[in-house]
């Protein structure tokens, strides 16, 4: 999995800006996720919305006038990137979220970049773990070991396998990560990336979805499930991976797995507005240990310390 194509580790306000409006999107999806899940099962879900918008970005490669590649070389890693960043943990959250709060599946998705620094180590040449990287996953998995609580190795529960589901799909993000960086070497543009992974993901999960949840016999579910699946798709995942593909590319797997620590700020409002879920200390707590271990992994609030002290004493 190992990608020869160096990225610039440290993001400018462009990068930045994509991230937040990422983070945004995804935030919302977590929250429509909670809506989708009271009416339909796990697998209808999440193929409708890999479906759904893998054909709107069809469209939109259509009036652009571009076609997709059809070479194996292409489809072999649009299938992989299926597999590890939509088909495998789209389906854990969506399991997960039908047993606990949005907000705290947000908040447990938050552990990506932790688990992404380590991968990332490993798998690529230009993304090694600093002693600032080295802190910020230590600090990060107590946080993620706060949330869930000590008390649950007593009562494996199911709620407890739902957030070890969410915990899973953050690992699967992880590796996506890493395995997504060959299309920057491949020179795939952003759009046809998005495209293929949605297209392999959508035909992966088909034969799934009709065997389990059978979901031509499933009842026509309420126009807010539906509007909550058109949201999924068109914005939540058409849009949100345009944005995640050009962040990947331009400052790498660690990088653009930030996102994940912006998610749970509006996961947890709107689930909390509109959802009427409410969420313990230790979740709080956990989130807050999860953005220092964060902080540390970008070294940007050390660099601005640092900076500051080197102009007192000039």
């Amino acid at each position: 999995m190992n990608s020869s194509a160096a990225v610039n580790t440290h993001m400018g306000s462009k990068e930045w800006g994509m991230l937040i409006l990422l983070s945004i999107l995804w935030g919302g999806s977590f929250f429509t996720v909670g809506i989708a899940v009271q009416e339909l099962p796990t697998f209808t879900i999440v193929n409708l919305r890999v479906a759904i918008a893998a054909m709107t970005l069809f469209v939109i490669l259509k009036l652009m006038g571009n076609s997709m590649p059809m070479d194996l070389r292409h489809w072999i890693a649009f299938f992989g990137m299926g597999l590890l960043n939509n088909a495998i943990p789209f389906s854990l959250i969506v399991w997960g979220q039908a047993h606990i709060a949005s907000g705290l599946a947000s908040i447990l998705n938050a552990a990506t970049p932790i688990f992404t620094v380590v991968v990332a180590h490993f798998l690529t040449a230009d993304e090694k773990m600093s002693p600032n990287k080295m802190l910020g996953v230590f600090i990060g998995f107590t946080g993620v070991a706060m949330m869930i609580g000590m008390d649950a190795l007593g009562d494996l529960g199911t709620a407890v396998w739902a957030q070890l589901a969410i915990v899973g799909a953050t690992l699967s993000y992880a590796f996506s990560g890493v395995w997504g960086r060959r299309f920057k070497r491949m020179g795939t543009a952003p759009i046809v990336t998005a495209t293929g992974q949605l297209t392999a993901s959508s035909l992966i999960l088909l034969p799934i979805t009709f065997y389990l949840d059978q979901p031509l016999s499933l009842a026509m579910p309420g126009m807010e499930t539906r509007l909550a699946i058109v949201f999924l798709a068109v914005a939540a995942t058409s849009l949100a991976y345009l944005l995640f593909f050009k962040i990947l590319a331009a400052a790498g797997a660690t990088n653009v797995m930030l996102v994940t620590l912006l998610v749970p700020v509006s996961a947890v409002i709107l689930g909390t507005a509109f959802l009427g879920e409410v969420l313990a200390l230790k979740h709080f707590l956990g989130m807050a240990m999860i953005a220092l271990g964060l902080a540390a992994i970008d070294g940007r609030p050390w660099r601005m310390i640092t900076g500051a002290s080197k102009r007192a004493k000039v």
